[in-house]
């Protein structure tokens, strides 16, 4: 069979090209059969002579030459008609010629010859022409196909053929491939490339023969049927070639069609599952997968069949069904508790479908609100009409603890995605009608479970139901006719021509319950052809009178629920069709109807067993609850000893067993069931006797990998490893069969169980082969039978190597390491064993490596340094003086890894003081063993240790600890099908701690965990106490005081509570009788203790102050109190303040503030917060003394005192200082009349505290004639008199409080110089102008009163240079110094007399001075009064 590709894809036809090689190819061959006989002839006839004429000096090329002789090499004996012709002619002209020659003599003789020599010659230059023509048309062509075919790509003239071939015999496979350049050939088996070197020599020889390919398999066996391909490829393409080869077993009568190798060949290849499909917890909406592997590639994946609960599952947009390298699995992307269920993967094999299953269990996702339930499930939609159904649903399992009361029922109209409530049902049912839908839309219902916790997560939604008539299309009948066709027709089309319908008939309730009934009833016949509403009246038993049942939306199903019926009466129904011509007279009453009680969920199932099952696993079994409202079981289990019950499956089970798995090997287990139904979840049944988690007893799997370990002339000792499954029992012996090829028929070696897997085997015969089989048999029977061995020749062994060890098995297996022992050869060769070689291959690795450098002289290796998560296999060899024996049997496959729930041997010494070595194995079954050995060589001693067996633990008690106990302990488990192993080395050390804790156990010493502490209490009694390990309620105290036990006396309070280990002694006032030690004597059974504590000397007196300190601070709690005491802070503003807080007080507590013992009314208190402030605005040393605050009330008085000398106002003004410094602003330069002043403000300065440095240009500058430096409140300055050029430059500040410093700089130069200077220079001249100008210095009153008659006289000082010129004014005119006016100038005095004055003489008068700087005017009110007169100042003019 030929598969030829091309580079771009396997599988293409052949390109074009390779085509167009075939014809040409084929018009050649035509071609030549035409010209190669005459080629011949031509070549012949001008052999004899040669001649050369002008047209013929072109030259060919040797290619050409040599590709011509090749052409004419290959003609056929066939001559053309030509060739035949010119025969003819020829032979005639012969016979002419000797006609001639007699008749006509030398003389035409002669001309005869010389015309044949021409007409020869004539010839022979057409002939050379045509040859030459047609050799160059050859060539030509030539060279065109030899284009063509050196870039063609591969193709198989001869494919592979298949082959049946009996065992051991040899197939040879052949091929011919024609590509140009000569393509690289590779073949293969299965897919997997064929390298002849990893097999052994000669199973497969490949050759290639210039384009003949073969493969040649010898000794062929059955693993040799396969499909075998060849491959070839070069750069133009590449093709294939497959063949299958079946090797054939003589099977005897199974040789026929029922035989392995014929279902191979006509169904294809026996597919096995090489993983087990294992039990999945999935929780609700989270995503889950199953997974399961084949040992062969599945051809058609569509085969591969997923089940759940018996239903085939297809792939949908929640679920996937995937195949790929070797591997089905199943994925769902959100899991909904209606996944839960058994799945069953199968695939196709020539024995029949093969599957495997498990079980998917789905737990409860986490609900929303803490408490509620969880959620229903198996939302379906039942009898569906035009506009209205009936929902159910299946209760949840696990309610959390609160009953449920109610479900909520939503729905989703179309594809709106929008879920709306639209019904809520009672908690006693899950059934429920939903009304008012409208025909022809789609719908999709949830629910939730809603208890006293809140809501359940939402259901899965139901399947999608669109509302219509469900009953039109019984109402129709089709009637086929024409070969296919077919006619419908509906009853409708015979109804009646009617205007007004008739009333309905059997009007019934056709399902009642406790909260509705829903009422049924059949259309009217004849019912018309007009589309029908229904009205329905009700009419209670005994009242005669009916009523109108109204509804939101007309009626047009033959069905209505009544949800609004009463308990505990009575109805009859009646019903009316109306169409759009009227209304129908009413149906005939319905039978009475009244509501059911509440249903009653369904008893338990009886008789509920459990049995085990796997080392994971119980099988349940009960009987049936027969009732047609079941809808199947809920399974609880708890372990034994818990009082919560667990939820095992959350979809009800409808079979009356079930498998429960995830559970803990070792642990006991009690189970219960419920049954489900629309009420409800019914009551418990009675609980399982316990059970302890255990394999079930089963027969055991077959013994295998057979190996021959000794031989003689007669006897054979053979030897193989125990079964893989076990049954979960002891192996109690083997059956072996032998079986001699030259013989038919099996034979028993013995007839009682072998205890041992080492047989010898007697009466044989020599250079006879055998083969064997063997079963192992348990307490549940003989097992499976094994597959024969290999053929053993019965030989005598006289090699001088000794034979192969024996039982190699890896033990202790963990992530890094495993513990390698194996058993010595029982053919020693020449001489003893002297060692033993290791040797490891990694699983998949044909390599063979030695795992030490050389070889051991023991029977056991532990083996480090491996690689996690990968398998090994071991084989040991032996070896002797003349070298290396037979290898053992390898190992199988040790996959390394820590396995969970993996128990170590436990070392420590038990409550007798015993030393131990424990180790448990839950998962051990009943009849296991557990072997203990010391350094891997035998038994323990038993004079020296104690075996100590429980169920699934064995303890190791050493009796006399000693170095003879040192070394390696390890302990195996037997009969397990996995390996249980660990081991365990006892060092020195190690011991030395056990026997120091023996020690410690057999002389106990109550535990101290904390000695004597001493607390002071609240008011001030002083409690001693001490702490040790939880004691017995047998536990006593001993108290001993200087010598003398004490007991409680109201002065010592002595506690002893013996559940804490706490030892108490409450001395209520601390006085120098309690001076000395107290000793507390403690013992509990035999463990003693002895505690002391000793108060003397300082460490009491400071006891004793404290007690008193503490007992007065309690008292002055009792009233009004300080919690927090005077302190001082300053704000930013540089202000100090002094606070308190005061606690415990009331509406009559009074505050006070003192200073040296003054007090302070000044201080603030606020008495909703209890704070108490003093303000200090500018702190000085005036402020300096002892500041108090006191408060009290008739509860009693406390104070608080704050010394502000020293230290403590140092520290004031220090912090103060340091603020100052801080909030210096930058130099600002300022011009003044006397010269340039720099200066920075602060918020407060103080000259004790904080120190001021001026530098101009990085030079100290001190206060002189030109350069003052100072300081104010809020100020530092430098004043540069009279400035110059040279008082240009940097100038800084330094300001320093306590540690901190400041520094300040400004740039005096350039443009800020210029206009200081600027400024400094007016401001000068405007002070020597203000100097000079005249002014009224002083002298004259704002208001002067006098009497009449009396003589005034005012008197001012002025001041200006030049003297100023004087003048007064009397109301703003001048004054005329007449008669009783007068002005007197004295220097710079100036006085004006008014003699008599009168009160005309009243108003304002002005001096005014005046020179060249300018002017002033002092003014003054004159007021006169008359004599009796009050004197009134008059008012402003």
């Amino acid at each position: 069979m030929t598969l030829p590709h091309s580079l771009g894809s396997a599988g293409d036809p052949r390109p074009p090209q390779t085509v167009e090689v075939h014809r040409l190819e084929h018009r050649q061959e035509e071609e030549r059969k035409e010209e190669r006989q005459h080629s011949l002839h031509m070549g012949s006839s001008v052999r004899r002579r040669t001649f050369r004429s002008s047209e013929e000096e072109q030259e060919f090329s040797a290619a050409d030459y040599a590709l011509a002789a090749a052409l004419a090499l290959t003609a056929s004996s066939e001559l053309s008609w030509e060739a035949q012709l010119r025969r003819q002619i020829s032979a005639v002209e012969l016979e002419e010629r000797g006609q001639k020659r007699v008749g006509f003599g030398n003389d035409w003789e002669r001309t005869e010859v010389a015309f044949l020599r021409t007409h020869r010659l004539l010839r022979q230059r057409r002939d050379w022409k045509m040859l030459r023509r047609r050799t160059e048309e050859k060539v030509q062509e030539a060279r065109e196909l030899r284009e063509l075919c050196s870039g063609r790509g591969p193709w198989f003239w001869i494919p592979l053929r298949s082959h049946a071939v009996w065992e051991h015999t040899t197939v040879l496979l052949t091929c011919t491939v024609q590509a140009s350049p000569p393509p690289q050939v590779t073949w293969y088996k299965n897919d997997t490339r064929i390298d002849p070197r990893l097999f052994p020599a000669g199973k497969y020889r490949i050759t290639n023969n210039y384009g003949l390919l073969s493969l040649e398999i010898r000794r062929c066996t059955i693993e040799d049927s396969a499909t075998y391909t060849v491959r070839v490829k070069n750069a133009y393409g590449q093709a294939s070639s497959f063949a299958k080869v079946l090797v054939r077993t003589y099977l005897g009568k199974d040789a026929g069609f029922d035989s392995e190798i014929f279902k191979r060949s006509m169904f294809g290849p026996n597919v096995e599952f090489t993983s087990v499909l294992k039990p999945v917890f999935a929780r609700e909406k989270e995503p889950f997968s199953l997974s399961c592997l084949f040992s062969e590639d599945v051809l058609d994946a569509e085969s591969i069949q997923w089940f759940r609960d018996g239903r085939l599952l297809r792939s949908s947009r929640r679920r996937k069904i995937l195949y790929a390298d070797r591997q089905a699995s199943l994925k769902v992307s959100c899991t909904y508790k209606e996944d839960e269920g058994l799945y069953v993967v199968q695939v196709p094999s020539p024995f029949g479908p093969r599957e495997q299953s498990t079980y998917v269990l789905v737990r409860d996702a986490e609900a929303e609100n803490p408490g509620a339930p969880g959620s229903p499930l198996n939302v379906r939609c039942l009898d569906v009409n035009r506009d209205c159904l009936i929902l159910t649903w299946a209760p949840p399992s696990d309610t959390r603890g609160h009953p449920i009361t109610a479900y909520s029922i939503e729905r989703c109209q179309g594809d709106s995605g929008e879920w709306v409530p639209c019904h809520e049902a009672p908690g006693g049912t899950c059934r429920c009608p939903i009304q008012g839908l409208v025909e022809g839309q789609r719908y999709r219902f949830r629910v939730r479970a809603i208890s006293r916790a809140g809501s359940s997560l939402p259901s899965k939604a139901s399947e999608v139901v669109v509302m219509g008539d469900h009953d039109a299309a019984r109402r129709q009948t089709e009637i086929p006719f024409d070969l296919g066709n077919k006619i419908t027709i509906s009853t409708d089309d015979f109804e009646e021509t009617v205007t007004i319908p008739s009333p309905p008939t059997n009007v019934h309730a056709s399902e009642i319950r406790e909260g509705y009934v829903v009422l049924a009833w059949e259309e009217p016949r004849p019912r018309g052809r007009a589309p029908l509403t229904y009205s329905l009246e009700k009419s209670v038993i005994g009242s005669g009178t009916w009523e109108a049942i109204t509804s939101e939306s007309p009626v047009k199903s033959p069905r209505f629920a009544l949800l609004d019926l009463e308990k505990g009466k009575s109805y009859v129904f009646r019903v009316r069709a109306m169409n759009r011509y009227g209304l129908s007279d009413p149906s005939e009453p319905s039978e009475p109807i009244a509501l059911r009680g509440k249903p009653a969920t369904l008893p338990p199932p009886a008789q509920v067993q459990a049995f085990r099952d796997t080392q994971t696993s119980v099988s349940l079994t009960w009987d049936p609850v027969k009732d047609p409202e079941l809808l199947g079981y809920y399974i609880y289990s708890r372990e034994v000893g818990s009082s919560e019950w667990q939820t095992v499956n959350n979809k009800p089970i409808q079979d009356t067993r079930f498998t429960v798995p995830g559970l803990r090997t070792g642990k006991e287990y009690e189970f219960c069931v419920r049954s489900v139904s629309e009420a409800g979840v019914g009551e418990s049944s009675a609980a399982t006797e316990p059970i302890r988690v255990k394999q079930a007893l089963a027969t055991p799997s077959a013994p295998y990998g057979f190996v021959l370990l000794n031989c003689g002339k007669n006897e054979m000792v053979i030897g193989w490893k125990p079964p893989k499954r076990r049954g979960g029992g002891k192996i109690l012996g083997y059956f072996l069969d032998q079986h001699d090829s030259e013989e038919l028929n099996w034979h028993a070696v013995n007839q009682q169980p072998i205890p041992t897997r080492v047989c010898k085997v007697s009466d044989l015969h020599e250079g006879h082969f055998y083969e064997f089989r063997a079963r192992a048999a348990n307490w549940a029977g003989v097992g499976e039978l094994s597959a024969p061995s290999s053929l053993f020749e019965c030989k005598e062994w006289t090699m001088p190597q000794p034979g192969p060890p024996y039982d190699v098995r890896a033990s202790e297996v963990r992530a890094t390491s495993l513990l390698l022992q194996w058993e010595p050869p029982l053919y020693t060769g020449a001489g003893p064993v002297t060692g033993y070689h290791i040797s490891v291959q990694e699983e998949g690795s044909e390599q063979w490596k030695p795992v030490t450098p050389g070889p051991i002289s023991g029977t056991h290796l532990r083996v480090s340094d491996l690689q996690p998560g990968k398998s090994y296999v071991f084989q040991v060899q032996a070896m002797n003086s003349a070298g290396l024996g037979q290898p053992s049997m390898p190992t199988d496959p040790v996959l390394l890894e820590d396995k969970p729930g993996a128990h170590e041997i436990e070392v420590g010494v038990d409550e007798e003081g015993f030393i131990y070595l424990a180790f448990e194995a839950p998962e051990a079954p009943d009849s296991s063993e557990f072997q203990w050995s010391k350094d891997y060589k035998g038994p323990l001693d038993l004079q020296r240790v104690k075996i100590k067996d429980e169920v699934n633990k064995s303890k190791v008690i050493l009796k006399e600890p000693g170095l003879e106990d040192l070394g390696t302990y390890s302990v195996i488990v037997t009969d397990a099908d996995e390996d249980i192993s660990a081991s365990h080395t006892l060092t020195e050390e190690e011991l030395e701690r056990l026997k120091k804790l023996s020690h410690e156990i057999r002389n106990p010493v109550i535990k101290l965990i904390s000695g004597w502490n001493i607390d002071l209490l609240e008011r001030g009694e002083v409690r001693l106490w001490l702490e040790v390990e939880k004691l017995s309620p047998a536990a006593e105290l001993h108290l001993i005081f200087n010598k003398k036990e004490i007991f409680s006396s109201p002065n010592r309070k002595i506690n002893f509570e013996r559940e804490k280990g706490l030892v108490e002694v409450i001395i209520q006032n601390l006085s120098e009788e309690d001076k000395g030690s107290y000793t507390a004597q403690l013992q509990d059974g035999k463990a003693k203790n002895q505690i002391t504590l000793t108060l003397v000397d300082d460490d009491f007196d400071k006891l004793l102050r404290k007690a008193d300190a503490k007992r007065r601070d309690w008292k002055r709690k009792q009233g009004p109190y300080f919690e927090q005491p005077l302190q001082w802070k300053i704000t930013e503003d540089c202000q100090v303040q002094l606070t308190c807080k005061v606690t415990n007080t009331k509406k009559e507590t009074r505050f006070q503030w003192f200073f040296q013992r003054a007090e302070m009314p000044d201080g603030q208190y606020d008495p909703e917060t209890g704070t108490g402030l003093l303000c200090i605005e500018e702190l000085s040393k005036k402020d300096k003394g002892i500041y108090r605050a006191m408060v009290s009330d008739d509860r009693g008085e406390d104070d608080t005192v704050l010394d502000l000398t020293g230290d403590a106002l140092d520290a004031i003004f220090t912090e103060l200082g340091r603020i100052g410094a801080l909030s210096a602003t930058p130099l600002k330069i300022q011009g003044t009349e006397e010269g340039i002043r720099i200066f920075s403000k602060v918020k407060y300065y103080n000259v004790e505290y904080m120190k001021t440095t001026w530098f101009h240009k990085d030079k100290r500058l001190e206060s002189g004639d030109r350069i003052r430096v100072g300081t104010t409140l809020d100020e530092i300055w430098l004043h540069i008199l009279d400035p110059k050029d040279s008082d240009k430059g940097k100038y800084t500040l330094e300001i320093a409080a306590g540690k901190e410093a400041r520094q300040l700089s400004t740039d005096l130069s350039g443009q800020a110089f210029d206009d200081a200077m600027a400024e400094h220079q007016r401001l000068k001249a405007l002070a020597i102008i203000e100097k000079n100008r005249a002014k009224v210095v002083r002298g004259l009153p704002d208001v002067a009163t006098i009497m009449e008659d009396k003589t005034l006289c005012l008197t001012c000082v002025i001041s200006g240079d030049p003297t100023p010129e004087i003048s007064w004014l009397k109301n703003d005119q001048p004054v005329t110094f007449l008669d009783r006016y007068h002005m007197e100038v004295r220097g710079t005095e100036v006085t004006i007399t008014i003699e008599k004055v009168s009160s005309d003489d009243s108003g304002r008068y002005g001096v005014f001075v005046k020179n060249k700087y300018g002017s002033e005017t002092g003014q003054v009110t004159i007021s006169v009064f008359k004599h009796g007169d009050e004197p009134v100042e008059l008012k402003s003019m």
